[in-house]
């Protein structure tokens, strides 16, 4: 992909794109699951890519790295994905171990244009992506109960783009969505069965401790000091 370097580029991307988008499953066994983050150092001018690959559904680490790029596109809600997919992808082809799934800290097609982070970064890879935000960008939703495992539809009009979910009894809730090649149903299904005790699922909580703590994953399979920093 030619990557826009203006808003008005990549909102045209994301119109052009989103079509492409795969909105049923399209995945064999799922063996092994990424988490991703993007930081950023030197005033911003680097973007700092965390990747984790853990075993699903275990979830005991496999394979890490860290990747940096220069950042080419400016801070912009509803279009970060074209300031964090690069690195992103350049930490996912420095992995030893494939993932099978993407789950994202960001948003799939609970997104304006129907297009965020994890959808890109699902066409780009070629993997089926989730997208398993801490914040709700767009869209409206009912009464979410308060039990574990709990989810109501996020709607924008009459159109549900993504599932309110209640990762804990008593936390705040996740929104998920689909990114590529996962239908509605299995991204819930496959965020829960990632997540352990806390609210957020493991691939995340993995990838940013990387990312804003430099702290690898600990009981990696194989060679205890397997994983690369780049």
């Amino acid at each position: 992909m030619n990557w826009p370097t203006t808003p008005d580029e990549a909102i045209a991307l994301q119109q052009q794109l989103r079509d492409q988008v795969i909105l049923t499953d399209d995945f064999d066994a799922i063996r092994t699951v990424a988490g991703v983050d993007v930081g950023f150092e030197e005033n911003n001018t680097i973007a700092r890519a965390a990747v984790v690959v853990l075993a699903y559904p275990e979830l005991q680490p496999l394979d890490y790295v860290t990747a940096r790029l220069p950042v080419t596109f400016p801070y912009i809600p509803g279009l970060l994905s074209f300031r964090e997919t690069p690195v992103i992808l350049e930490g996912l082809g420095q992995l030893r171990r494939q993932p099978d799934l993407v789950i994202c800290d960001g948003q799939g097609i609970a997104h304006p244009r129907r297009f965020g982070i994890a959808c890109p970064l699902g066409l780009e890879a070629g993997l089926p992506a989730i997208g398993c935000a801490k914040s709700r960008l767009t869209g409206q939703h009912g009464m979410l109960p308060e039990e574990r495992g709990a989810g109501v539809p996020l709607l924008d009009g009459d159109e549900q783009i993504g599932i309110v979910l209640r990762t804990r009894s008593g936390t705040k809730p996740v929104y998920v969505s689909p990114g590529h090649r996962v239908s509605m149903a299995s991204a819930v299904t496959l965020v829960m069965n990632c997540v352990t005790k806390y609210r957020l699922p493991e691939t995340t909580r993995a990838a940013h401790n990387l990312a804003s703590h430099g702290t690898p994953p600990r009981g990696i399979a194989g060679d205890p000091s397997q994983g690369r920093l780049f």
